[in-house]
């Protein structure tokens, strides 16, 4: 049974789901956000060395849900673009091509799982994406002599996901890539030029690329969106932490390292140009986060970004993610307002 649970304030509904068994359950925000407890957390990560850590405990919280409750995509499959009948034109995609090797994650299946383990033109990756954060960021999942894979925790940070690697059991902050807690405390995961487009722009791109699809379609009511209307909400979930002067804290904005763009600003512009860096905007994407079906989201627009090197315009690392995280996160980050 699936249930609608209204957020504190009411400032937008969640459906967040569980796993009990083989059912999903449903949880109401706010009555089972434990507050950090390192002890118990021992339980259920006996293989985390919780005296490694960069970070407070007391700013990470738990999500609702347990290790792996949300479950990464281990075994991902994929289906060729000509054939694929999954998402509309309109729905993003994460996509990410090298070697020849082009790939589409739809936001459809990946706001149920928030990470798939891939290997791209030989390259180990995870493809991540955060709901709370907008944060769609790829990785190289190579540390040293070890290849990683990720799987997600259950908790938060600052509104962000929390992963682990299922190696040493550390955790991992998404939004930076930067290991917070066990072994890897301190290591950093290199992120790779990924672009979140419209499924039209892959095919554009990519006409002979493939697109992932579900292992079992009946798993999560893909193409749904259990955060309805959170990127127009007042209110941030499970966030603590200063808001963002002259900017409103859902506000879309596009961080290029240490600087961001509000999403209106560079839409107003079509494209702005900043020392070897092109930022440009075009119609045509569905929010992923805004209507009840993502394909009825409204128009948030197509980002690309670019920086010039002495040969060619290459792609350039870079997230379209909310503006209280681009705060919360990026010391001594600028807005461009």
């Amino acid at each position: 049974m699936r249930l609608r649970a209204a957020v504190i304030k009411r400032t937008f509904t969640l459906r967040v789901p569980i796993l009990a068994g083989s059912a999903i359950g449903l949880i109401v925000a706010g009555t089972m956000f434990a507050s950090a407890n390192p002890t118990v957390w021992k339980l259920s990560w006996p293989e985390t060395d919780f005296s490694k850590t960069s970070v407070d405990f007391g700013q990470i919280m738990s999500g609702g849900r347990p290790k792996d409750g949300i479950p990464s995509i281990d075994k991902p499959e994929f289906v060729p673009l000509a054939k694929y009948k999954g998402a509309s034109d309109t729905e993003p995609v994460i996509t990410f091509a090298h070697k020849g090797d082009a790939r589409a994650y739809p936001l459809r299946v990946l706001i149920w799982h928030e990470i798939v383990n891939d290997t791209v033109g030989g390259v180990p990756v995870s493809v991540t994406y955060c709901p709370l954060c907008n944060s769609s960021i790829v990785f190289d999942r190579r540390i040293g002599n070890k290849i990683l894979d990720f799987g997600t925790t259950g908790k938060l940070r600052n509104s962000d996901m929390v992963m682990y690697d299922r190696q040493t059991e550390s955790w991992w902050q998404q939004f930076t890539g930067t290991g917070i807690v066990g072994e890897m405390n301190g290591r950093m995961l290199a992120m790779l030029p990924a672009r979140v487009e419209s499924l039209a722009k892959f095919r554009e791109r990519y006409p002979g690329g493939k697109v992932l699809v579900p292992s079992d379609p009946n798993f999560r009511p893909y193409g749904n969106n259990p955060y309805l209307g959170y990127d127009t909400s007042a209110q941030p979930f499970l966030y603590r932490g200063e808001m963002p002067k002259g900017i409103a804290p859902p506000a879309y904005v596009v961080k290029v390292g240490k600087q961001a763009w509000p999403l209106e600003k560079l839409k107003n512009a079509g494209t702005i140009v900043t020392g070897d860096l092109t930022l440009s905007w075009t119609k045509g994407q569905n929010s992923a986060l805004d209507q009840q079906e993502i394909s009825e989201g409204r128009d948030i627009g197509n980002v690309v970004v670019r920086r010039k090197t002495f040969q060619e315009m290459k792609d350039e690392v870079h997230d379209l993610t909310i503006a209280f995280v681009f705060h919360a996160f990026v010391d001594g980050g600028t807005i461009h307002k």
